[in-house]
């Protein structure tokens, strides 16, 4: 990655906005619909700034990130310590896409496809998660039963499938944790084809991003292991372990 992606919660907090037109004013509302207070002059508790001056804005933003701000200039991408991506807004899920500052153009082409393609109930699903989650732990007690839990539901064709329009995702929950009887623990076999990550099956790539655990051979080239869902246990080995719990996956070359 040549950034790290990061949301930043804005809510009360002073951001500054220095410049007029357009550009400054668009920065503005961004900051406003994230629940910043927008600002025009730094002060101690400002720790973002937008410049969006038509003149002198490298000399502004370098007294600013003098000063300790964390400092975006608007049309100049070598210039900015932060960028801002092109957002799909399903609140409380964001979707944020950026290009490094190569191309705001295509940034704007894969929002587009992104909105069409993501149902609107995306964010009334995720805000149901939220509120079920005391439920889903009063079933499932231990983090790996609750991983596989949602692993089921959220997987394609699941009761709970984010790219399906869910009319009630709270009753969707419901039923699930209804079938809660259904074995939590799995173990998957995926096998490395010859040209490695190129090669990988959709079904393949799923299995990978749902993981609670990989065991891996020796060898299993990098680009397949970034496939991996970041925050599951890896271990070097071609068994599963006999206290293994959740979904596991075994990577054989």
């Amino acid at each position: 990655m040549e950034a790290l992606p990061l949301f930043h919660r804005l809510s009360g907090r002073p951001v500054l906005v220095l410049g007029e037109g357009e550009a400054a004013e668009a920065k503005a509302r961004l900051v406003t619909e994230s629940g910043g207070i927008v600002v025009r002059e730094a002060g101690p508790d400002v720790r973002l700034a937008f410049v969006a001056l038509t003149e002198g804005a490298e000399e502004a933003a370098a007294a600013l990130r003098a000063a300790g701000l964390l400092v975006n200039v608007v049309d100049q991408p070598a210039s900015c310590d932060f960028t801002v991506p092109a957002i799909v807004d399903r609140s409380p899920v964001l979707l944020a896409v950026g290009t490094g500052g190569a191309s705001a153009s295509l940034a704007k082409a894969l929002k587009e496809r992104l909105e069409q393609w993501l149902p609107p109930s995306l964010g009334p699903v995720a805000a149901a998660i939220r509120q079920a989650r005391t439920a889903v732990a009063a079933i499932h007690a231990d983090v790996p039963a609750r991983r596989a839990f949602w692993a089921r539901a959220l997987a394609p064709g699941g009761p709970l499938d984010p790219l399906v329009p869910q009319p009630d995702p709270m009753a969707a929950i419901t039923a699930a944790l209804a079938g809660a009887g259904e074995a939590a623990n799995r173990v998957d076999r995926v096998q490395i084809p010859p040209d490695g990550a190129d090669g990988l099956t959709l079904r393949q790539l799923r299995l990978l991003a749902q993981a609670d655990l990989v065991i891996h051979a020796p060898g299993i080239p990098a680009d397949v292991l970034a496939l991996v869902r970041r925050d599951a246990a890896r271990r070097v080995g071609t068994e599963a372990p006999a206290d293994a719990a959740g979904r596991i996956v075994l990577l054989t070359l």
